[in-house]
């Protein structure tokens, strides 16, 4: 019973996912935002909802922070994972070579979110009391910086804007009321059927008897990240490169900000200062692999690597491979 409900989740995020992809398109064109404004926000807001939900909680219903922090970490890297599956179907050229390079900006705060994530996790087991009132003083700082990063990127991509030649109209059939109601059922039905594929995951997770972190940072992320690979996917085939990119990298942010949300809800103590060292495996695999990306943004290749594929992509899935590993055989090398 509990796979069927899994499989008609999927079911549901495939379907609405899809058509949040097409009506954000059509808000980007027709509010004049840019598809990096609405997959950065609008997008990444609603996909990374169930995230929230799971981190949340794990911490409130089951008391335990490894699972909640292993979830927002673990769909980072997976969610990194899913540009390595945008750049094998992308054709003719890499999905790197197609993207602007305003998504560096957007890699780099999520290497600083995650840096700041992995320190807060080490200073957290030597001063646990560093915390204002029981939420850690690095989970206050994350929050800060997301909002200071947002606002200057939206500066950014408004003033290129401006210099941009504009593209063709696609949805003139489509009135913006009737644009915004159909996404925002879409969305409606995206964070619901992404909730409650978080609890499932956790049902299955609690059937199988794996170990929190191994749970949290891979399974119940890849569940609670099927939101953004449907979502990046459809935008790909929309030709919304950069819809698709923002909506990764948005929710890579948002998973990380909302570390503050988890440890609000954690009234034991600092969240960061009650889980296992086994995450800084986590936060230091999204860091390269967030690097790479950088990498590959700002070298562009014509043709991919190895004909279907590029090398960036290879190493992402790698990466992502080796962190799973990492967790499951218990590594803690720190």
């Amino acid at each position: 019973m509990v796979w069927f409900k899994f499989v008609l989740c999927v079911v549901i995020i495939l379907f609405s996912g899809t058509k949040l992809a097409r009506y954000g398109d059509a808000i980007a064109e027709k509010t004049g935002l840019g598809r990096i404004w609405v997959g950065l926000v609008l997008l990444a807001i609603i996909t990374s909802m169930p995230e929230v939900v799971t981190g949340v909680s794990s911490v409130t219903l089951v008391g335990l922070p490894d699972l909640g922090l292993g979830t927002l970490l673990g769909s980072c890297i997976f969610n990194l994972v899913i540009l390595a599956l945008l750049d094998i179907l992308s054709r003719p050229g890499p999905v790197l070579n197609r993207a602007s390079s305003s998504h560096i900006l957007l890699a780099g705060v999520g290497i600083l979110l995650a840096a700041i994530t992995a320190g807060g996790i080490v200073i957290g087991e030597k001063f646990p009391d560093l915390a204002l009132g029981w939420v850690g003083i690095t989970s206050i700082i994350i929050p800060i910086l997301y909002l200071v990063a947002v606002r200057q990127i939206f500066r950014s991509e408004r003033s290129q804007q401006q210099v941009l030649p504009a593209r063709p109209l696609q949805y003139e059939h489509y009135s913006t009321k009737a644009v915004w109601l159909k996404f925002a059922l879409a969305a409606v039905a995206v964070i619901g059927a992404g909730i409650w594929l978080s609890f499932v995951g956790d049902e299955i997770a609690e059937t199988y008897r794996l170990g929190t972190s191994f749970v949290g940072s891979l399974f119940l992320a890849i569940a609670t990240s099927m939101p953004e690979l449907v979502v990046a996917i459809t935008a790909l085939r929309l030709g919304a490169v950069d819809m698709a990119m923002a909506d990764i990298l948005g929710a890579n942010m948002l998973d990380l900000t909302h570390i503050f949300t988890v440890d609000l809800f954690y009234s034991k103590r600092a969240v960061l200062a009650s889980v296992s060292r086994a995450h800084l495996i986590t936060a230091v695999v999204t860091i390269v692999m967030s690097l790479i990306v950088i990498i590959g943004l700002r070298f562009r290749q014509k043709r991919k690597t190895f004909f279907v594929i590029s090398w960036y992509a290879v190493a992402l899935i790698a990466l992502y491979i080796f962190g799973a590993y990492a967790l499951f055989s218990g590594w803690v090398w720190f």
